[in-house]
This record gives C-alpha cells, sequence and structure tokens, in this order.
C-alpha cells in the first residue's frame, strides 16, 4: 500500500488470478483530506503513537508530515487487499488513515501482524477520543498536581497521555501542569522529609493564591507518588474548599484511569487491643497488606489502644483500590472511625497512625482531617533496614503541641 497520490490518475489493469479488472487510481477529493486529517486532530493513529503530524518532531518545524493511509490496499495485491469484504471505494475516509511515516511503512511492510480488523480498531479508538476531546467544554478544566519522590531509589515518570486519559472529561489547564518535583532532595538524609514537606507547602501555597492555578479552575487532579509520611502531609495541604480527585496507579495495567464496574470495597473498623491509658490510641489501616500487633514499635505497649481499619471479607493486596467508589467509600468509614475515636477517647494529643496504604488514600488521611477538631496524626512508616516502623511526621498539630 502506497501513500495516497494527488497527481496519479492512470488507469491500471490487475491480475489478481480472478478475471482481469481494471482499477483507477483518482485523486482523493479535498473533502476526504479535510475530513480524515480533522477526525485524527492532526496526530497518528497508529495505536499509541499519538505523533504530532503539524511539526517536525525534532526541530518543531510546522509542516504537514502526514501521510494517508488505505487500511485495504488501492490494488488486490497490495496489503490486505485481498479482503473478501474489499470497501466499494477504497478512498472512501472509512478506508483511510492518518499516519507518520513510520507507523505507515510498519504496518504495509507487516500486513499480516496488522490486519484490517485491528487497524479499523485503531482508526476508532483513536477517532472517538479525539471527537470527545475536542467536545469538551470550557467549564471542564482541571488544574493538574504532580508529586514526584523516589521511592526505594527509584523514581516513577507519570505519562502526560496517562494523566489526560485520567481526568477526562476534564481537561488539564496547562501541560506538564504543576509538578511538586521531591527527587532532587536527598531522600537517605535525615531532613529529606523537612524539605521534602517544606517543598509541598510551598508550593500548594502558591496554587492556592488569589491568582494562581487553583482559583484559574475551581479543581485539582492530583497524581501522587512519594513515600507515605509525605502523601499524608500532601493530603492536609490540600484545601477542603477547591474540590479535589486523587487518582491511583494501578498496577496490572500501569496507567492512572479509574476503573469501572466490579463489586465496591466494604470497610470494616474494629478495636484490635485495648489499652491502659485512654488518651494512647493508635490507628492500623491495613489496606495494601496486613499490619499485626506483633510488628507495631514498642512504644506501642498495652498502655495503648488499638485500633484496625481494612476492606472488609478480602485479604489487603496491592491492587484491591480499583475505582472512584472504593476510595470514597474509604472516605466516608474513615470519617466515621475517626468520630468514634473521638467519642469514646475525647480530644487525645495524638493519634498514632500506621497505615499500609495506596496513595489516594494515604493523601485522604490528611485531607479529611480537621484543623483543631481532629487529633495531630503521628505517622509512622515501615522501613525493614531500619527495624520496621518508626515514626516520620506529625502533621494536623494545631492546638496539640
Amino acid at each position: 500500500m502506497r501513500k495516497a497520490s494527488a497527481k496519479n490518475t492512470s488507469r491500471r489493469v490487475v491480475s489478481t488470478g480472478a478475471p482481469v479488472v481494471s482499477v483507477r487510481r483518482s485523486d482523493l477529493r479535498p473533502l476526504t483530506r479535510l475530513l480524515l486529517f480533522a477526525r485524527a486532530g492532526g496526530r497518528c493513529e497508529f495505536d499509541g503513537c499519538n505523533r504530532d503530524l503539524t511539526e517536525h518532531h525534532l526541530t518543531l518545524t510546522e509542516g504537514n508530515f502526514a501521510q494517508i493511509a488505505h487500511i485495504v490496499a488501492f490494488r488486490p495485491e497490495g496489503p490486505r487487499g485481498k479482503d473478501a469484504l474489499r470497501p466499494k471505494d477504497v478512498n472512501d475516509p472509512a478506508n483511510l488513515m492518518l499516519l507518520c511515516p513510520q507507523c505507515h511503512k510498519l504496518i504495509d511492510d507487516h500486513p499480516n501482524d496488522y490486519s484490517r480488523k485491528a487497524l479499523e480498531q485503531y482508526k476508532h479508538r483513536h477517532e472517538d477520543r479525539i471527537h470527545h476531546v475536542t467536545g469538551l467544554g470550557p467549564n471542564l478544566k482541571t488544574t493538574v498536581v504532580v508529586v514526584q519522590s523516589k521511592i526505594g531509589g527509584q523514581t516513577a515518570a507519570i505519562p502526560f497521555n496517562h494523566i489526560l486519559e485520567a481526568v477526562s472529561p476534564l481537561y488539564p489547564i496547562a501541560r506538564p501542569g504543576v509538578v511538586i518535583d521531591l527527587t532532587e532532595i536527598e531522600s537517605d538524609s535525615t531532613a529529606f522529609l523537612a524539605a521534602a514537606s517544606e517543598t509541598i507547602e510551598q508550593r500548594l501555597a502558591r496554587v492556592y493564591e488569589p491568582r494562581g492555578e487553583a482559583t484559574q479552575t475551581g479543581h485539582l487532579s492530583v497524581f501522587a507518588l512519594a513515600p507515605i509520611p509525605l502523601l499524608v502531609f500532601l493530603g492536609t495541604k490540600l484545601s477542603n474548599k477547591v474540590p479535589v480527585d486523587l487518582f491511583q496507579r494501578h498496577r496490572d495495567t500501569e496507567n492512572w484511569t479509574w476503573k469501572t464496574g466490579g463489586t465496591q470495597l466494604e470497610y470494616e473498623f474494629r478495636k484490635q487491643q485495648g489499652g491502659r491509658i485512654k488518651e494512647n490510641v493508635a490507628l492500623v489501616i491495613s489496606f495494601s497488606g496486613t499490619i499485626t500487633l506483633k510488628e507495631l514499635p514498642a512504644e506501642i505497649d498495652d498502655a495503648f489502644t488499638v485500633y484496625e481499619l481494612r476492606p472488609k471479607a478480602v485479604t489487603p493486596n496491592l491492587t484491591l483500590l480499583r475505582s472512584r467508589s472504593d476510595l470514597e467509600a474509604f472516605r466516608l468509614a474513615y470519617q466515621e472511625a475517626l468520630g468514634i475515636i473521638i467519642r469514646d477517647h475525647g480530644l487525645i494529643g495524638a493519634l498514632h497512625l500506621f497505615p499500609a496504604v495506596p496513595a489516594p488514600v494515604a493523601v485522604l488521611c490528611g485531607r479529611e482531617l480537621l484543623p483543631k477538631v481532629h487529633p495531630a496524626l503521628a505517622v509512622y512508616d515501615y522501613n525493614k533496614q531500619k527495624g520496621g516502623f518508626t515514626l516520620q511526621l506529625k502533621v494536623n498539630d494545631y492546638g496539640h503541641e
């Protein structure tokens, strides 16, 4: 299959083993070209490529770098040209794809790998997405906040196309959004948490300024990968006056789009241990994994009442959190747990928190705290090299000094 030509109008006799047929390669109509380019959004329609075909990928020089490819070849002997249901008009927009030169060559050099059905699916998915995105109204803006930090010595990037997919039907006001980059702070230093917390606080303060990003959109979409204590701290700095959507990186699909369908998680809150001192309280959240009493540090002794909040009727694991409704159900269960603790223990100085949770759950643990109403959280984190759980941060410490 060759690129459709605007000048080749010759007639050609082709032998296919069947009766000889005469094929005319006529010019593509200007309207056909316009429809194809518009429906593709000026981008390569090969699945996952999405290259902008209006500028050179290296020099950024503007131009038309697109090629128009036939799904079923113009000639029967071409790639996919002998399809049993060969279109009556091979130059119909439904049989054409807008591709970059590399993807065009790929599908034509390997027609057995890229069938008509596969290419039609690529085309339809791409054009449906472009149609959806270009139909969004101006009231669907969001400010994307990306928090990235080294975890276990590694930094996980968050591709912007994953963000676009996850926030739909909203769309980011700017690219790449508000990036809070903690990777330059030495993660093994004793000053890491303090420096990282200060960076988060300062950057979010600018987001909420009268002319900041949050004021422009009235909505935040948060994508965060950082140590759990920092995520709890991040949550305390997200204003409850501006709606926030939190997102989860899913291990099975390796993207950030919330899943739909399936059974919504339920949660249970129970007392694991009664304590001798009323004001000594710990809360274990077993979500990504199970935390047992024997794993708690020595200072959480028999003087402490220990509660546990966990998903009901399932074993805690890293893939449990799938949907927005799962996260919302946790928010309600967490609020109820805090209410019971305050009712039964009064205005305690600090609630000792042991979280084994996904990132958005950690952020919620901080964001749902009300200053001067809920206790301060003494947040612990598990580190095998340091002997288990150690106290990392204290948040929501207003009036609890």
